[in-house]
Formats: C-alpha cells, sequence, structure tokens
C-alpha cells in the first residue's frame, strides 16, 4: 500500500507535461481569435495548473523546499481553477463581468500571496515529498483558498453543467452535451482531490488533477466539432410537406 502511495507522487510528472500540451492547444486556438477572451483565460487557466503540478513534480524528484512549497500553494491552492472559471465567465455572462473578476482575482490573489511569502514555516510538519499547507504558521491564510475555489467552482462546473443542460436540447449539438458533462467531471476531481489532501491524502489530490485534466480536455475537444444544423434543416423540410 505504501508503495502506491508513494508511485501516486509521480504522477503531477504526467498531468504536467499534458497540461502543457493542452495549454498550446487552446492559445494556439486564441491566436486566431483575438477577442475570444475566454480562451486567453481557459488557456492561463490551464497553464497555471500545469504550473502547480510541475512544483509537485519537482517537489517529489528533488525533495520539499520553501520556496517550491509557497509556489505551489499560490498557483495551486491559491489561484486553483479560479482563472479557468474566469473564462467561463467570459463566456456566459459578458466581457464587463469577465474584466471585474479578473481585478477581483488579481487583487484577492496578490495580498494573500503576500502573506504567505511572509508566513514561518513549521518544519516540525514538513515531509520532504509531500506539499500539505498545514506547515503554515499563520494557518489563518488558508481561509482564503477554499474561498477562491468554491466561487471558482461554482462558475466552471456551473457553466458547464448550464451548457449541457442547452446543448442537450437538440441531437446536432449531444457533441457539445458530452463535451461539457466531461468538464464538469473533470472540474469536479481536482476539488475532491483537494478536499482529501487537506486531511492528509495528497495521493488522491494528484491522482484527481490527473484525471480531471484529462477529462477537461476530451470535453474541450469535443465541443470543438463542428455543428451542422444543416442536416436538421433538411429534416424540417421533409417533415413539414407531409405534416400538412
Amino acid at each position: 500500500m505504501n508503495q502506491l502511495v508513494d508511485a501516486s507522487h509521480y504522477l503531477p510528472i504526467f498531468t504536467t507535461f499534458i497540461s502543457a500540451f493542452f495549454a498550446y492547444d487552446i492559445l494556439s486556438r486564441y491566436s486566431q481569435k483575438r477577442k475570444s477572451f475566454h480562451l486567453l483565460w481557459w488557456g492561463i487557466g490551464v497553464a497555471i495548473y500545469g504550473a502547480g503540478t510541475l512544483v509537485e513534480s519537482l517537489t517529489t524528484l528533488m525533495g520539499w523546499h520553501e520556496f517550491l512549497f509557497k509556489s505551489w500553494y499560490i498557483v495551486g491552492a491559491l489561484l486553483g481553477g479560479a482563472p479557468l472559471a474566469i473564462g467561463s465567465i467570459y463566456l456566459l455572462v459578458g466581457r464587463r463581468a469577465g474584466h471585474v473578476a479578473v481585478a477581483i482575482l488579481v487583487t484577492t490573489v496578490t495580498v494573500v500571496s503576500t502573506f504567505v511569502i511572509m508566513s514561518p514555516i513549521n518544519y516540525e510538519l514538513v515531509q520532504r515529498t509531500v506539499l500539505n499547507s498545514k506547515v503554515l504558521e499563520w494557518q489563518s491564510i488558508r481561509v482564503v483558498s477554499p474561498f477562491i475555489n468554491s466561487l471558482a467552482a461554482l462558475f466552471l462546473i456551473g457553466g458547464a453543467i448550464h451548457s449541457a443542460a442547452t446543448y442537450a436540447k437538440r441531437h446536432e449539438t449531444r457533441n457539445r452535451f458530452i463535451g461539457n458533462v466531461l468538464i464538469a467531471i473533470g472540474a469536479i476531481l481536482p476539488g475532491v482531490g483537494g478536499y482529501y489532501s487537506r486531511l492528509g491524502h495528497t495521493e488522491v489530490l494528484y491522482l484527481g488533477e490527473l484525471l480531471g485534466i484529462i477529462l477537461i480536455w476530451l470535453g474541450y475537444r469535443r465541443c470543438q466539432i463542428p455543428v451542422n444544423f444543416e442536416n436538421d434543416r433538411k429534416k424540417e423540410l421533409i417533415v413539414e410537406p407531409n405534416s400538412r
């Protein structure tokens, strides 16, 4: 059992590579559609996701270090899925709401990150290859990350569920329905892993991150399949004359 737990600490290495390719996929599409801010923030979100798992990978390979730990807390535990959620806000609510969300997120993360950097470390709780926020001396900092991540989950998961419900109404948008279902499930998994991580089971977080980013990418690619409404229109033209 212990060997399985130790092996799970190498999962972030795979997650980092997958995130890098996924971020390139989204940002390449954004380069062709510069006014699509939701693509920009989805790309940033996946890149930050990968940055968090990169730090986890380095900790597994090189051991615990204060700089790595605090970098992980800022980009992983604190930011989490917030940039991805901002992408959903731009897409579903509008550009003005997206700009407001960006301003709030940047301000909050800047302030809290300052306290994270300044916080002393309780080295008695440090484990060589495990990243756990319990080592922060200023434990009040930990109150902020669940709040940010809960709001991010509300927009990211809620937005995907809303879109899935919308696309479920027509056969022609079946791919987008399936894609949004995959995105919703993928967005839930890291949150579940984060809950267990706070209880000391970091291996669950690493597995949730890997499966989560795979499902989100699969969902994203499924949503990119073109929708052919022309076939639906032809069916209507065939049915209507016979119904008269």
